[in-house]
């Protein structure tokens, strides 16, 4: 190992190098505090069968180097430095009692564009409390290139348990087409693994309820995936909503569409595709938190096969939600139309139309109309993903449920559902009372930089070139 002493005399001698700490302690040495570490001692001993955690590593550290250390979190592991011996003074004793940090270990299951672009990248913004340690997908060329990029273990989707247990991994991050998610969520929970589950959650209410179930018998964290609960701009507007400042808000209205690149999953009925389920989800879940409420009835409108991308799936719906207090929600998803990520809130005394409203690759504006007078603010683009991640630790760590959480899926799932129900009968829906324990507010609001450009392999944008 070039650059490693092997002088006896230093108590130790350590060297962080490409993301590996090389750690000397006379004559034993743990090599590597990445996910690959292994053990060496004069006396023999196994730490752990595979990689081995956060925990394992710094008990390794502890037998064999002398000196008390202290750590420094950093993306693949934990750099020591040299603190005062213990006993040595009041400084000495306090670091000597510090917590360990804790990392949760997370696999991203899928390897699509949205994992890509925006969730591997995302543990780069997330290392105080999450890290990255495998992937899994199907394609063998993206196994190869993304495990060197990441520098983490990969397996199969029929490798799935395998990697989670040798990987010992903490999380999953689930990020497969919609019709998998339920499938993926279940395995990952009878491993006893937390999972952080894309959206929507799954195609059907029986399915969410199952996933839901399943985490609670096998006494695992569920969270969805909705990066807007934890970004600033949609936290504003529904504060905006909640303090009065429009008034009482009455009126919700909202596009969301683009052109789908054709033989995308989104054009596949049998993928759990379609626009309400890919688009029109986000405008649901904003008018639920805007409103804070859920609807009691919904019509609708559906267009599926309007060209030959679509095999089935909806290609464009609009549907009118019904809430109390007489208040009422118009949205579109569309994926044959023009770009456009939009929605207005009218109330009583003033409206707020956030243009962009939806987009996690660009800055996001308000545009708030008081007495006639429109304010423009726009906030910044930023990381849309390590705050989900960050947040899920966190819950899994403290043992506390997630917000957005397995019940905040099934919410938006049981209004689709009902949404497909009354554009196929052409008639109007009613839906059951549901009451949400939680609501997402400011509290939840995190900056972390943007994401840059990303390389992708076998993962084509989602949207039709122009």
């Amino acid at each position: 190992m070039p650059g490693l002493s092997s002088d006896a005399a230093p108590s130790i001698v350590y060297k962080f190098d490409d993301a590996q700490l090389w750690l000397f302690a006379r004559d034993s040495v743990f090599a590597g505090l990445g996910p690959h570490a292994t053990c060496r001692c004069a006396t023999p001993r196994r730490l752990s069968r595979g990689a081995p955690g956060l925990e394992e590593r710094r008990r390794a550290l502890a037998l064999l180097a002398p000196p008390p250390l202290q750590f420094t979190n950093l993306a693949y592991g934990l750099l020591p430095s040299k603190v005062p011996r213990a006993g040595s003074g009041a400084e000495g004793e306090r670091a000597m009692k510090e917590p360990a940090v804790k990392q949760v270990r997370y696999a991203v299951v899928g390897a699509g564009n949205i994992a890509q672009v925006a969730i591997l990248p995302a543990f780069a913004h997330a290392t105080e409390n999450s890290e990255l340690v495998a992937i899994v997908t199907g394609d063998r060329e993206k196994r190869e290139a993304l495990g060197r990029r990441y520098r983490v273990a990969t397996g199969s989707y029929e490798q799935l348990e395998q990697v989670l247990r040798e990987s010992r991994v903490d999380a999953a991050y689930i990020s497969l087409p919609n019709h998998q998610h339920r499938e993926f969520t279940e395995r990952a929970a009878r491993a006893g693994v937390h999972v952080l589950c894309e959206k929507p959650m799954a195609p059907t209410v029986e399915d969410c309820q199952a996933m839901i179930q399943v985490c609670e018998e096998h006494r695992v964290r569920l969270m969805i995936a909705y990066r807007l609960h934890f970004e600033e701009a949609n936290l504003r507007a529904i504060e905006i909503a909640r303090s009065g400042e429009i008034g009482e808000p009455r009126l919700f209205t909202s596009i969301f569409s683009q052109q789908v690149r054709p033989d995308d999953i989104r054009t596949k009925a049998e993928l759990g595709g379609g626009a309400l389920f890919d688009m029109g989800i986000y405008c649901i879940n904003a008018a639920r938190n805007l409103f804070r409420g859920e609807p009691e009835e919904v019509v609708a409108t559906s267009f599926q096969d309007v060209d030959a991308r679509f095999h089935g799936a909806d290609a464009t719906t609009t549907a009118i939600l019904h809430f109390t207090g007489g208040r009422v929600a118009q949205l579109t998803a569309s994926l044959a139309a023009a770009a456009v990520s939009s929605y207005r809130l009218v109330g009583t005394a003033g409206d707020l139309r956030v243009e962009p409203a939806y987009e996690y690759t660009t800055g996001l504006t308000h545009h708030l109309t008081l007495d006639g007078k429109t304010t423009c603010t726009t906030f910044a683009p930023r990381d849309q993903f390590a705050p989900e991640i960050v947040h899920f630790s966190r819950c899994v760590l403290e043992g506390s449920e997630p917000e957005p959480s397995g019940e905040e899926g099934l919410a938006d799932v049981r209004v689709m559902q009902a949404i497909l129900d009354a554009a196929k009968q052409r008639k109007a829906v009613s839906l059951t009372p549901f009451l949400r324990r939680q609501r997402p507010d400011l509290r939840q609001e995190m900056r972390k930089p943007p994401v840059g450009e990303q390389q992708t392999i076998h993962a084509p944008s989602p949207s039709a070139p122009r």
